[in-house]
């Protein structure tokens, strides 16, 4: 596990963002049923292993399994960062996060670390004609300044970066505070019961209990607000397919990132006791839950044919407790044996494959092409695939680092890959190229990455996927090579050609 020190750290290495992007170029004239919906689901802290079309025995995914198995699976995708809001803010900017200042793990209190104004995937979309709404985990930052303040109107937020309606977590399940936001305040908050956070209590200590499970951060009125933690993933998914029917007669992008499988992990009682791995894999398969009502609205609307659906983690996963609340969490024991990672080496916070390396399926019945993908792609490639999706041009400095990755989803590349190479955020940087794999060693103002004793770590993973021989030592014109091609990726401050 990284810490939240070595992610502020990163965050810092590179410039600040561009200044506010200019206009979008048009869209082309389509009509509204030639466009198709983009439907983005992002799961919270499944690993590579966690999915029963990667591998798990211990989990059932039917639901994903099914997508997989009439759509794309990529057994090489990554999401943006090993941790959480360096993974979410990239996806919506298409910028590294490690760029900017400000854009580690986020406190409940943060302000919005997103420029309203500079383009992102839903402005895009809107700006083609697209309804847009996220629901689920947010952990953007909310409001002008920190700390921000809950008991009124709270902007900018979502509205405020391309969203037309949200419904969303602020932070995290297991970050204060512990309601959900609808637009620009909190939904059921009793005006006579203000909130007030106080993020100096740690997880644990008194005062950090919220509905009986320790929080990070302390929580102070808002008793009517209070989210029901096993409820959570039957209320975000409601109003997720809710957003679907009422859009189903004009362009839509859903942006539906759960909570689960974060912890605290408290699954709704039908889903209790119902894996082979503990409560971890229990709240597993109420994602894949999640993400069959999905499915069953698009076909009960007759909407599957025209709707791109991608489903993917913001991390790899890991093996972790609430702090001191086992219950909530996962141990060895009630793992069983689960390879939540797969044979990939690391976990979430990893500069390994196990930190971003992630389940990624994509489908489009007619349009995307059935099979197996190891395509090397990145979440961070949404914002500029979400352009060539709607025929729209990205001005030079917006998505600095977004490739096109439509080719790879539909399975239409013709053997040229969409990108070449990928900084890959973990608790140091570290890039990849064809097979290889570059960790630097210390004296790179990095930092040690898990296990590296601070030595250069280069691996070829098309042979050794489990980043298990070191063969720096074998290779010193590849280590010179991705050595320099980091170094010009951090400088230049953009890797989109």
């Amino acid at each position: 596990m990284t810490t939240r020190r070595h992610f502020l750290k990163l965050a810092g290495l590179g410039v600040g963002a561009a200044a506010l992007a200019p206009a979008v170029r048009p869209a082309r004239a389509e009509t509204a049923s030639d466009k198709p919906n983009l439907i983005f689901i992002l799961a919270d802290d499944i690993g590579y292993g966690d999915v029963g079309c990667y591998g798990a025995t211990k989990v059932k995914t039917p639901n994903i399994d099914r997508l997989a198995a009439g759509g794309r699976r990529f057994t090489d995708a990554h999401s943006p960062s090993a941790v959480c809001t360096p993974t979410r803010y990239a996806f919506m900017t298409g910028e590294y996060a490690w760029r900017k200042r400000g854009t580690g793990i986020l406190p409940g209190t943060a302000a919005l670390i997103i420029e309203p104004g500079r383009v992102t995937v839903p402005s895009l979309l809107k700006r083609a004609g697209y309804a847009t709404a996220v629901v689920g985990k947010w952990h953007l930052g909310l409001g002008s300044r920190s700390p921000t303040d809950y008991n009124g109107e709270i902007k900018p937020g979502p509205l405020e970066v391309g969203f037309d309606q949200c419904f969303i977590i602020p932070a995290t399940g297991d970050r204060t505070p512990c309601v959900y936001v609808e637009n620009h305040r909190v939904v059921g908050l009793d005006p006579n019961d203000p909130i007030k956070l106080d993020y100096s209590v740690k997880r644990g200590q008194p005062g950090s209990f919220v509905n009986g499970i320790p929080r990070i951060g302390k929580q102070i009125g808002g008793k009517a607000a209070l989210w029901k933690d096993d409820a959570i993933a039957d209320t975000i998914t409601a109003r997720a397919v809710r957003f679907i029917e009422e859009n189903k007669d004009r362009p839509f992008f859903l942006y539906f990132p759960t909570h689960d499988i974060h912890v605290p992990r408290v699954p709704a009682a039908r889903f209790q006791g119902s894996s082979q791995a503990g409560v971890r894999g229990d709240v597993i398969q109420e994602f894949d839950w999640s993400v069959g009502q999905v499915i069953e609205a698009l076909d009960r609307l007759k909407l599957a044919d025209r709707t791109l659906l991608v489903v993917t983690s913001d991390n790899g996963g890991v093996l972790d407790s609430n702090g001191p609340d086992t219950v909530h969490g996962g141990t060895v024991e009630t793992n069983n044996g689960h390879a939540y990672n797969g044979p990939l080496r690391g976990n979430k916070g990893s500069a390994y494959e196990g930190g971003t390396r992630v389940p990624l399926v994509a489908s489009w019945p007619g349009k995307v092409k059935v099979g197996v993908s190891d395509e090397l792609i990145c979440q961070v490639d949404m914002l500029a695939t979400a352009a060539a999706l709607t025929g729209q041009t990205l001005p030079d400095d917006a998505g600095p680092d977004s490739f096109n990755i439509l080719p790879a989803l539909l399975g239409q590349t013709g053997g040229k890959p969409c990108r070449d190479h990928l900084v890959e955020h973990g608790n140091v940087l570290a890039i990849r190229k064809g097979p290889w794999k570059y960790i630097p060693g210390s004296g790179k103002g990095t930092g040690k990455a898990n296990g590296a004793g601070g030595g250069a770590q280069l691996y070829n993973l098309a042979d050794d996927i489990g980043e298990t021989r070191n063969v720096a030592a074998e290779h010193p014109e590849i280590v010179k090579e991705l050595s320099a091609l980091l170094d010009d990726v951090r400088r230049k401050g953009r890797s989109r050609p």
